[in-house]
């Protein structure tokens, strides 16, 4: 806004009461005057950002101070939408804008148009702001990170088709593998649009069934140039693409978030085909080596078992069978009729014991006692061996067992041996 001084009818000086200004006249006058000063309309401010404040309609609102003072500042919507990077209480910056004065309140303010950080750039300042949050959120975890399929069959490229990353692709998987088909997804790879370019191309190779991995990438450029791949709406479409992302961006020093975020990450895009489609030549001749080592083991194998057959084969149990069974046999007769030997030995010298102790019973039994005229008396019923003449009493019924009978009988009288006597 051009700034024109207030015109006053009123001398300044002087003049007494009746030349006194409003408040809002004072405030129109001196907002003029600031906005004809030639350091004012057009000034560069370095100091410590505080009281950062993003309004709800847009507007950026914060101050910048130093040891001898403090300076408020705002920065309208239509400039703050373009900041690169998130304004931080603390961090040092250089402020360019004018000095206006506010009406309302008679403070004069910065309005600022552009804001760098002091001491680096501001590309880079918000590279590493969004890298660390989007770190902090698991989006470039290695645990998330899956392997790319062997042999595809359709790889889906998301480039410019003016560049020369597409024809460098091309060129690597038709040499390493014309099998392999290409699904060339358009995109805006450079500019204010082209992070939703990339957005939409990524969306639309994940809706093609075929396609197994997208390469996401361009070829060189400045930092400027490469920056849409560190937009961080690219970076979650990376991340929740359904198909593995090889990000190939720029060159081999060339680091973007896109980087981070996809599962493989490419020096150049020649290089992300060749991590993608293997060379069919090589592959080949690692077939030819396997199939010769392959032959070379099972040569190596079917020897070593002719030979442990062979060994086999000599073994007595496999060379005579016949043999062998035939002396188990005599083994087994031999074993047989000794068994039998010791059976009747021992049935022997049993039966010679037997007759020693039944020779030693017979000596022993009552029955022998008997036959040399000897009886024994129980008395009945309980059948209780009498040993004495005293322990019968006359009327009790006796059983006088002799060696070839048994007499019953009843005792009519009791006499000891000292009264027969």
């Amino acid at each position: 806004m051009t700034a024109h001084a207030f015109q006053i009818e009123a001398p300044l000086f002087g003049g007494g009461a009746e030349a006194a200004l409003t408040v809002s006249q004072l405030s129109q006058h001196l907002r003029a005057l600031v906005g004809q000063d030639l350091i004012a309309s057009d000034v560069w401010v370095r100091g410590e950002l505080s009281s950062v404040t993003n309004a709800a309609s847009g507007h950026l609102y914060f101050s910048l101070k130093d040891d001898g003072g403090c300076l408020e500042c705002v920065m309208w919507r239509s400039t703050a939408q373009w900041l690169r990077f998130q304004l931080e209480p603390g961090a040092g910056v250089l402020v360019h804008g004018r000095v206006d004065l506010y009406p309302s309140r008679s403070k004069y303010q910065l309005v600022a148009d552009q804001v760098e950080p002091d001491g680096q750039g501001a590309l880079f300042l918000a590279f590493t702001q969004l890298r660390d949050r989007l770190q902090a959120e698991g989006l470039f975890d290695p645990e998330r990170k899956r392997p790319l399929p062997y042999l595809p069959r359709q790889i889906a490229v998301v480039t410019s088709l003016s560049g020369a990353a597409v024809h460098d692709i091309c060129t690597v998987v038709r040499r390493r593998c014309a099998a392999t088909a290409i699904l060339i997804v358009p995109a805006l790879v450079q500019g204010e649009a082209a992070p939703e370019s990339v957005c939409q191309a990524v969306a639309a190779a994940n809706a093609v069934p075929d396609v197994e991995v997208i390469i996401v990438g361009r070829g060189g450029g400045s930092a400027e140039d490469l920056w849409c791949f560190n937009d961080e709406r690219v970076v979650r479409a990376i991340v929740g693409s359904a198909r593995p992302v090889v990000s190939a961006v720029g060159h081999e020093t060339d680091f973007t978030l896109a980087d981070f975020a996809a599962d493989h990450r490419a020096p150049t895009p020649s290089a992300a085909a060749e991590q993608i489609v293997p060379d069919l030549g090589d592959l080949a001749l690692r077939v030819g080596s396997a199939r010769v080592r392959l032959a070379q083991a099972l040569r190596r194998r079917v020897v070593e078992r002719r030979e442990r057959l062979r060994a086999l084969s000599q073994r007595p149990c496999l060379a005579r069978p016949r043999e062998i069974v035939d002396q188990r046999r005599q083994r087994l007769d031999d074993l047989s009729a000794e068994m039998r030997r010791v059976l009747r030995d021992r049935l022997r010298e049993d039966r010679s014991r037997i007759a020693v102790l039944s020779g030693r019973l017979d000596a022993l039994s009552p029955l022998r006692v008997m036959g040399r005229g000897f009886a024994a008396v129980e008395k009945l019923p309980e059948r209780r061996v009498l040993r004495a003449a005293a322990e019968a009493q006359p009327g009790d019924r006796v059983a006088i067992r002799f060696h070839d009978g048994t007499l019953t009988t009843w005792v009519e009288s009791v006499e000891s041996a000292r009264e027969e006597s």
